[in-house]
């Protein structure tokens, strides 16, 4: 999520927030299993996310990846490809790195978003298995023959300047090591805006997600 808020105490062992790291997952999950669209025959393109990609407190279809949706039907170049959204709230790199394999062999994705992390982050799991989840991701996706597209996100300076770089570098890193794509921060150009996120100060508005779609989006238009 965002960071409109500051470090404060964890929500639960399912959160991850803005104030845990600006764009994470929260709560508890708020589905397990994939939606997406019905072009059959068309490729795929995979969301593995959490709470920032799952619609949380929105209504159906204001979220980012019911916009990406829109946007790929609505142009002729993009309008045979269906978006299946794996993401769930509280999603850890362990979690999605031991639920993709099942989606890969499901969905035979040909290109991969993985936005993943900050909850990693607000339950303090250490940096390098973060990492090397991330990695195992990406690898996982390239055997597959498709390709990954990573999605950077931050924490808010109360996690210290030390984690706090080194938090924001590892998405920078692990995607130039595995030769993907990267999106540099999710929340691009209001994670610090309280008037953009919910009442939890945590995850943004209705309002926001087309931000992020176009943030997303100006990585993601040269990989399709």
């Amino acid at each position: 999520m965002g960071h409109a808020g500051g470090k404060d105490t964890p929500a639960g062992p399912n959160a991850t927030g803005s104030a845990a790291a600006r764009g994470g997952g929260a709560d508890a999950p708020r589905s397990a299993d994939a939606t997406g669209s019905s072009n059959a025959g068309g490729p795929t393109l995979l969301v593995l996310g959490d709470s920032l990609s799952a619609e949380y407190g929105l209504s159906r279809g204001q979220g980012w990846v019911a916009l990406l949706e829109k946007r790929l039907a609505a142009d002729e170049r993009t309008r045979r490809w269906q978006v299946v959204n794996a993401s769930i709230s509280g999603e850890t790199t362990a979690g999605g790195k031991g639920r993709l394999p099942a989606l890969l062999a499901q969905h035979r994705p040909k290109v991969v978003v993985i936005e993943l992390g900050a909850n990693d982050a607000l339950r303090g799991l250490p940096l390098k298995a973060t990492t090397a989840n991330l990695r195992q991701m990406v690898a996982d996706v390239q055997a597959a023959g498709a390709r990954a597209v990573l999605v950077g996100l931050q924490v808010p300076p109360n996690y210290g300047p030390a984690y706090t770089r080194q938090f924001s570098q590892m998405f920078g890193k692990v995607a130039a090591d595995t030769d993907s794509p990267l999106v540099p921060f999710l929340l691009e150009g209001f994670a610090d805006d309280p008037d953009w996120f919910q009442a939890d100060r945590i995850h943004p508005q209705a309002k926001a997600h087309p931000r992020m779609l176009d943030t997303v989006w100006a990585v993601l238009k040269d990989v399709l």
